[in-house]
């Protein structure tokens, strides 16, 4: 039997309000109820300094939902779009539930700006996990999701145990860079990652339809992010490569404040608008003391397959002395090669199915520059010095 509407909300008539009205199903704080088959999603509105102290009313109507007849799945958010002690009002559905989108599985809670007790959620680290690397860029179609792909297979060819999350939430690509397409198995409320040439790998693009339009705000992006770090049996890992949607928004400051990243990777083109985009990414993290572990240019020239013709369509060398002018370690050059697109377009990265290939080895010198600042801790940040005076 289909559950509908109705029934969650009778369900959620034995849950308590969160703002004084006689059940959550009579609140205002209630967003629209989205049912997609089994699955069922809604948020409850708070304010961030109220998300811990809620998180029981979360649990609640998750529990009287997921106990319906028909009900596969639940996921309950809560979300912080409205200004704190502003009025609740109605309002369309929750950012969660649009387009149909699916999300999380069951048990997901997105995190508070702040845990109970207020204080600071920063630099927590994932159990099981070495290193976290944000792999970024200023601006899309520079490459970036190819660079963290390979980079990523690059990195678990110097037998690392790696993993790839794919945190670009308004166009996951790494479904595509690996052809999966499957969902993920839920054990214990926590995902399972997929795996693709021995590496794990989790993107949003594994939850929702594709082609679904993702228009959420930023409590729900964060959400997200959050849940596929610390909800996804990730193991033991080396390395988790973290492909980054492109600018320095709510999911580069989600990852820059809420997990502890041992670096980032930017990645560019050599022209000057992806230059100057490229160095907003840099400033940016570092204002919130990531390391910076290299600049990559991407598409750095263009050898003709045919004739040896070599020509630097967007320039060429911008990146390093970008990378000079920042003190900045340059990692390397990956040419626009017809290659690497038909590796990305058909779900077999270049470093899986050629790696002694030129290309891939180019990849392979970058993964060991990043291994080696990882280990050796990156270059160019000056210890403190304590000058006494006497």
């Amino acid at each position: 039997m289909a559950v509908t509407e109705d029934d969650v909300r009778r369900a959620l008539g034995a849950v308590p309000a969160p703002d004084g009205a006689g059940s959550l199903a009579e609140s205002t704080a209630l967003s629209a109820i989205s049912i997609s088959g089994g699955r069922v999603i809604f948020a409850i509105e708070t304010s961030p300094e109220r998300a811990g102290a809620l998180e029981s009313v979360r649990k609640a109507a998750e529990a009287a939902v997921r106990a319906l007849p028909g009900v596969s799945d639940v996921l309950v958010a809560l979300t912080a779009d409205r200004p704190a002690g502003s009025a609740p009002a109605p309002r369309p559905a929750s950012p969660m539930a649009a387009r149909g989108g699916r999300a999380a599985p069951p048990g997901a809670t997105p995190p508070p700006a702040r845990p109970a007790g207020g204080a600071e959620m920063r630099g927590a680290g994932v159990p099981g996990v070495r290193h976290i690397i944000a792999v970024a860029s200023g601006k899309g179609g520079v490459g970036k999701s190819t660079t963290a792909a390979n980079l990523a297979l690059a990195l678990k060819r110097q037998g690392l145990r790696v993993g790839l999350m794919d945190a670009d939430v308004y166009g996951p690509s790494v479904p595509t860079l690996f052809a999966l397409h499957e969902k993920p198995e839920v054990e214990d409320k926590m995902m399972k990652p997929l795996q693709a040439h021995g590496l794990k790998i989790m993107s949003i693009g594994f939850l929702v339809d594709e082609g679904t339009a993702m228009i959420w705000r930023g409590p729900m992006v964060m959400s997200a992010l959050t849940q596929m770090l610390t909800e996804v049996s990730w193991g033991e890992l080396d390395v988790l490569v973290v492909d980054m949607p492109p600018g320095t928004g709510d999911a580069q400051l989600t990852m820059a404040q809420r997990v502890r990243l041992s670096g980032a990777v930017i990645v560019s083109t050599p022209q000057d608008l992806a230059l100057a985009d490229a160095r907003r990414g840099v400033a940016m993290f570092q204002k919130v003391d990531v390391p910076i572990l290299g600049i990559v240019e991407n598409m750095s020239y263009y050898c003709c397959p045919n004739c040896g013709h070599r020509a630097d369509l967007f320039g060429h060398g911008g990146a390093r002395a970008e990378a000079q002018r920042m003190g900045a370690p340059f990692l390397g050059e990956i040419p626009l090669a017809i290659e690497i697109r038909e590796g990305a377009d058909a779900g077999a990265p270049i470093v899986a199915f050629a790696p002694d290939s030129e290309h891939a080895q180019a990849y392979a010198r970058i993964a060991e520059g990043v291994w080696t600042r990882l280990t050796k801790g990156a270059p160019g940040r000056t210890p403190p010095r304590i000058v006494i005076e006497r």
